[in-house]
């Protein structure tokens, strides 16, 4: 897991904010409700709050190592609808 998360640099404090994609972009949510880190009513709070399409799935904190099928769905269910949106 350590692989796949990279350390992030302080020029990202630095950047502003014209508009928040929430209002502006779509989203998918893939509330994972097995976690133990971001409790499940959390995520499911988060999303909607961002609007975000969500789905829920038996899985870890960890998701894409534990149920990595349902994040793969999710991504492409992101990418056909931002092709769609495109249009």
């Amino acid at each position: 897991m350590a692989d796949s998360q990279v350390p992030w640099g302080l020029d990202a404090l630095n950047g502003a904010v014209s508009e928040q994609a929430r209002n502006s972009k779509p989203s998918w949510y893939l509330v994972s409700t097995e976690d133990r880190m971001i409790p499940p009513d959390a995520q499911r709070a988060m999303s909607k709050r961002t609007g975000s399409a969500t789905t829920e799935v038996k899985g870890s904190h960890a998701v894409y190592v534990s149920q990595p099928q349902a994040v793969a769905a999710i991504i492409a269910k992101a990418a056909k609808g931002v092709a769609v949106a495109a249009r």
